[in-house]
């Protein structure tokens, strides 16, 4: 393990931080700092093959597939994380983007190492999800070359699923026979192999850009607007009411009977506005167009 990951970047000493602990708090966490803007642009570079990944995966979820992130530890929590943020934001069925952990939903809270080890693990979660043809699956790896990954992206690449790879070091392993790679380099972490704080963040950059622009790319946003979003608290409530008002050009009081009638969905409520249609005739016409409400919006309605 340790000729492993000598050759890691993600393994290597950081000398801006090699007397971290002699530090005062306020310089511990000034360099940490220090660190942290570097992960922007380290992200930057990689937004052609971020762009790339993102284009393969959202022509699977538009033609019915769905995206699975398999990760293991800090990777892996990651993973769920942007998947359990999906049906809330952008109202999409929970299986839709679904993350899966090694070790299972028991390593979200409590670290289960050891399970990263096992590639034939990573296999046995790809089939016991379901994965097929026609699915995207990304595999995400701060090392590049964590057994599990490598397991779940090679079983899945069996099965035909697309595969792509998200790491924080050059030329990873689990690139091997993917469809695209994401190699995001951000460097030594402050606290040598600590990968949960330059590369963990880095990861949640890259993330949030592949289902954030997969819903666009599906319609769950217009303009910059979540109107697929769901009202499950009051604070969403509020939101739902700014977005139809924003959107319909009404007032807060309007947009609010609006998305009474429309049973508290915001898409459907300004689209009624839109079109003067019926509530049943509105749902029609939103599904003539897929949910994506930017034709309806500019009047490039067909009936």
């Amino acid at each position: 393990m340790r000729n492993q990951l000598s050759g890691l970047t993600t393994e290597t000493k950081n000398k801006q931080s090699e007397d971290l602990d002699l530090l005062s708090t306020f310089d511990i966490v000034r360099l940490m700092n220090e660190e942290d803007k570097k992960v922007a642009y380290c992200v930057e570079k990689e937004l052609p093959a971020i762009a790339r990944a993102i284009d393969i995966i959202a022509e699977c979820l538009q033609n019915g597939g769905r995206l699975f992130y398999f990760g293991a530890g800090t990777s892996g929590r990651l993973g769920l994380l942007d998947a359990a943020e999906c049906p809330p934001t952008f109202g999409t069925d929970p299986a839709l983007v679904q993350g899966v952990i090694a070790g299972g939903v028991e390593a979200v809270v409590k670290a289960i190492e050891g399970a990263e080890d096992l590639a034939h693990l990573g296999q046995e979660d790809v089939l016991a999800h379901g994965v097929r043809e026609g699915d995207a699956v990304v595999g995400i790896a701060a090392s590049g070359r964590t057994p599990y990954v490598k397991g779940a992206l090679e079983e899945a690449g069996r099965l035909k699923a697309k595969i792509i790879s998200l790491s924080c070091n050059p030329a990873a392993e689990i690139n091997e026979g993917v469809d695209a790679s994401i190699n995001v380099v951000v460097g030594p972490e402050v606290v040598t192999g600590s990968t949960r704080l330059k590369a963990a963040t880095a990861q949640k950059m890259v993330l949030n850009m592949i289902t954030t622009t997969c819903m666009v790319r599906l319609g769950k946003v217009y303009k910059n607007l979540m109107v697929n979003v769901q009202i499950t608290n009051e604070k969403l409530k509020e939101r739902a009411k700014q977005i139809v008002a924003e959107a319909a050009q009404v007032p807060p009081e309007e947009a609010e009977q609006l998305l009474a009638q429309a049973n508290g969905d915001a898409k459907l409520a300004i689209v009624m506005k839109k079109t003067a249609l019926a509530r049943e005739e509105s749902v029609r016409l939103l599904e003539q167009y897929k949910g994506n409400i930017r034709p309806i919006m500019e009047g490039h309605v067909s009936r």
